[in-house]
């Protein structure tokens, strides 16, 4: 009997599998969905920083030397 649903007309046992896997899928989309907006409201928050925080990032991470590091503070507070 359920060996030849195929045969029968009865497509409801044949797309069973799809009642549950849909769910699931609507799941696993809504919750990138929140990850993605919480992402991009979380790095619009960091991103506006001031040249002074910009420089020291940059010298801490050793991108410029102290003496070009001193030049541009001084320049950034003038």
């Amino acid at each position: 009997m359920m060996h030849d649903w195929w045969t029968s007309g009865s497509w409801g046992m044949g797309f069973g599998w799809v009642f549950m896997v849909l769910p699931l899928a609507l799941l696993v989309g809504l919750v990138l969905a929140i990850v993605r907006l919480y992402d991009r409201n979380w790095s619009r928050e960091q991103s506006p920083r001031t040249a002074r925080e910009i420089l020291d990032k940059r010298f801490s991470k050793g991108e410029i030397n102290r003496e070009e590091y001193e030049m541009r503070r001084k320049a950034l507070i003038s």
